[in-house]
């Protein structure tokens, strides 16, 4: 990791670009996400920079990463990068990101940022990333018009859910729209695991990797839950995206959605109003928990001056008041500066702006397994692989499924 010299180029923070050109890697790639994207670039050109995208589809980023990788081994990797999590950490580990410390210092980051957002941006005590958003994962949306109609109530408790699920089917409406992708089955089991055993248990299992709790009665518990909603999800449900299963909420032809509050970024680019076409609830049982995902920008050492004073500047601009309530308005997330006034903002983050707070003071906020945040990459790999392997195996039971995860992940810890 190599540190980021402002005195080479101290005279960005008073002038403007001078066309200087910034290419940056990420997977900001569905309607709502390269709508919040298109706010860094407009604001990047009126500054007087270029903007070279490098946008990777794909959900979760799996693409992206294996781009950004070869990339690197190429010696040839992008100025700037959207990397989160353990991955972040992993390749700090390598040397190639950048030192921001001297920049954070500048813009007084330890007093403007949330005490996990700046050891979540940290390898060895020093700043590796921009934060420029944070998103609450455990969300339920539901259409509402759908739930009114039938007289149904949107589920408190995962035991409700499964109780009013076949009258939904009864309806011929899906009761929870979810593609087959394992990063997107990750997220629902996360959300259970956290509504019916709560966060102690998710940190033991999941965090510390403790080996009684991952293959244990409550394990096999939350594994039957799981794939007790196997009947409930899209009868093609094979290839569907996220944003796609956000669609089929919007449209009505399914009830509920579990997923990130990024699907807002969906609801708001059709011209819906999240919380009330779309309501937004936290996940069932999650009500007092808020597991978290945090996004942020890598540097990568570059050698060119021009590319490293882009790099400052481009980091200047993402923690900007200003660009973190326009990007977060649009990508449905909520800033990472904190005391930003939320009045702009809808009512669901609003809402999760709420209960950030009423978690951290509470002891009940959690980096998000399913988005990488609670362990690292290669774990979540292990997870990911046995979750998706159980759901659609109709013949494994819950019992080998808890032995294989705790086999799985110790081996990859």
């Amino acid at each position: 990791m190599k540190r980021l010299s402002l005195l080479c180029c101290g005279l960005l923070l008073a002038s403007p670009l001078m066309a200087a050109r910034v290419e940056v890697m990420h997977w900001w790639t569905s309607g709502g996400e390269a709508s919040a994207v298109e706010v860094i670039k407009q604001q990047w050109r009126a500054q007087g920079g270029q903007w070279q995208d490098f946008a990777v589809s794909g959900g979760g980023g799996k693409s992206a990463m294996a781009v950004l990788r070869s990339r690197a081994l190429a010696a040839t990797p992008p100025a700037a990068a959207q990397i989160k999590g353990s991955e972040l950490l992993e390749w700090a580990r390598l040397g190639l990101l950048r030192d921001l410390d001297e920049l954070a210092q500048n813009q007084r980051w330890d007093l403007r940022l949330p005490g996990f957002v700046r050891s979540t941006l940290s390898h060895q005590g020093h700043y590796v990333a921009v934060p420029i958003g944070i998103h609450r994962v455990n969300w339920l949306w539901f259409n509402r018009d759908v739930f009114t109609r039938l007289g149904l109530e949107p589920p408190s408790t995962w035991a409700q859910l499964q109780a009013l699920a076949p009258r939904l089917l009864a309806a011929g409406i899906t009761p929870l729209a979810i593609g087959n992708d394992p990063w997107q089955l990750a997220i629902l089991f996360e959300s259970i695991v956290l509504g019916d055993a709560g966060n102690e248990f998710f940190r033991r299992a999941f965090i510390n990797l403790e080996p009684d709790q991952l293959d244990s009665p409550t394990m096999v518990a939350l594994l039957q839950r799981f794939k007790a909603l196997r009947p409930f999800v899209p009868q093609h449900f094979g290839g569907l995206s996220w944003n796609q299963a956000t669609g089929m909420v919007m449209d009505g032809s399914a009830a509920m959605q579990l997923m990130g509050d990024w699907a807002k970024g969906e609801l708001t680019q059709a011209g819906l109003q999240p919380g009330s076409n779309i309501g937004c609830l936290p996940a069932p049982g999650n009500a007092e928990i808020f597991s978290y995902n945090i996004d942020s920008i890598a540097m990568f050492s570059v050698r060119d001056p021009e590319q490293q004073a882009a790099q400052v500047q481009l980091a200047n601009l993402l923690m900007t008041p200003e660009l973190q309530i326009l990007f977060n308005q649009k990508k449905g997330s909520i800033p990472a500066l904190a005391g930003l006034p939320m009045g702009q903002f809808d009512s669901c983050a609003r809402q999760s702006s709420q209960a950030l707070e009423q978690a951290q003071q509470g002891g009940h906020l959690v980096p998000s397994l399913a988005e990488g945040m609670a362990t690292s990459s290669y774990v979540l790999q292990a997870v990911t692989d046995v979750l998706s392997n159980f759901f659609n195996d109709p013949q494994q039971t819950a019992e080998q499924a808890s032995h294989r995860l705790r086999r799985a992940m110790l081996a990859a810890r």
